[in-house]
């Protein structure tokens, strides 16, 4: 007996009726998208402040950075996983309370996207000390002879040229984090991954379904590819980088 392929398995319901099998990943995409989009806002805020801070003249500050950078980026994503969603409410009194009583969805989310913004942060961070300390030496010195303090120096002259130098890296981040997200049906997010897998045991058609998610995700990474690709374009500093025009 051959193999058959049945791309009609998307237009059945499920066997408890009234939701398609098209809609059924359409939900887990759309999880999908707000764990990444989330976690993105949370790993771009803090990767910048504590890139930011292993560059400056304080110590202090600069070992803070780097503990942050090797905690996070030295345990396996999946164990920081685990542990956010299992370990860390039960040192929080309140904040377990509330993931007993809220909705699991709802605390399957905030877990993950903790998790994968944190995680994300340490590898932005590095990044953004790397595109400040590749900076010359005269754009800080000039900062300061204008009489700019140094919060004033990072926002205005720094950290401008600094983010427009690591958008290609920026941009691996970007696609990285939005595979990352299947790591959160782990703990039962039903993304697009925890949905592709139930439909492939109601159905028995893991080709299909996993072709279809695969083929979701390339989409939706080059979607966020082409993006930044635009935002290199825009923000390319004339004969300062490499191809800008």
């Amino acid at each position: 007996m051959g193999f058959s392929l049945d791309w009609s398995v998307f237009l059945q319901e499920l066997p408890e009726g009234g939701v398609y099998y098209w809609e059924m990943l359409l939900s887990g995409l759309w999880w999908t998208l707000g764990v990444a989009a989330c976690s993105w806002l949370i790993a771009m805020a803090a990767g910048s402040v504590v890139g930011t801070l292993r560059t400056t003249d304080n110590r202090l500050l600069v070992c803070l950075g780097n503990a942050w950078v090797e905690l996070f980026r030295n345990i396996p994503l999946l164990v920081q996983m685990f542990l956010w969603y299992f370990v860390v409410p039960e040192f929080i009194p309140p904040l377990k309370a509330w993931v007993v009583a809220a909705d699991p969805a709802h605390a399957q989310f905030l877990s993950a996207t903790l998790c994968l913004g944190l995680f994300t942060s340490a590898r932005i961070a590095e990044q953004v000390r790397a595109g400040i300390q590749s900076l010359p030496r005269g754009q800080r010195l000039a900062a300061q002879s204008i009489g700019l303090t140094t919060s004033q120096s990072y926002r205005h002259v720094l950290l401008p040229m600094a983010f427009r130098i690591i958008i290609p890296p920026l941009t691996s981040e970007t696609m990285n984090l939005i595979k990352n997200t299947s790591i959160a049906l782990t703990i039962g997010l039903a993304e697009l991954t925890f949905r592709t897998r139930e439909m492939g045991e109601y159905t028995f058609r893991f080709f299909e379904a996993f072709t279809a998610a695969t083929l979701i995700y390339i989409v939706i990474a080059m979607a966020a590819n082409r993006v930044m690709a635009l935002v290199e374009r825009r923000t390319a500093v004339p004969g300062y980088i490499a191809g800008a025009k």
